[in-house]
């Protein structure tokens, strides 16, 4: 079983930062892939970011390339989502997600582990 608590979200102002935080339990959280998702009032889970198990691999959505960082620190047992330039539209709940592999996935059907998620709101 894998326990994940999402924190770091709340209110910034367009063009500012913030960054989030997923403290997961379990020995083996070195070897989980990890991703962030958000999900907005009245639409669906999108997929953000996601890391590999060793952090040599990425992958961002297109709308949050260039300004959005995903990292992890497996001696803290953490995966960090570093936000910049933020726009009203990345206004949502951020979760945090464990797959339990080692390579990155897009697919949020394919991470069994979820955080109860942190909200993220951007004003313009």
């Amino acid at each position: 079983q894998v326990r994940l608590v999402e924190s770091g979200g709340g209110l910034v102002q367009a063009g500012g930062s913030l960054r989030l935080s997923c403290a997961a339990s379990g020995r083996t959280f070195s070897t989980y892939a990890m991703g962030w998702f958000r999900q907005a009032p009245g639409k669906e889970r999108e997929f953000v970011a996601a890391l590999s198990s060793n952090g040599g691999s990425t992958s961002y959505a297109d709308s949050v390339k260039g300004r959005f960082t995903i990292s992890r620190d497996n001696a803290k047992n953490t995966v960090y989502l570093q936000m910049n330039s933020l726009k009203p539209e990345d206004t949502a709940v951020y979760f945090c997600a464990a797959q339990l592999r080692y390579y990155i996935t897009v697919h949020a059907a394919n991470y069994p582990y979820w955080g109860q998620g942190t909200q993220v709101t951007v004003s313009s």
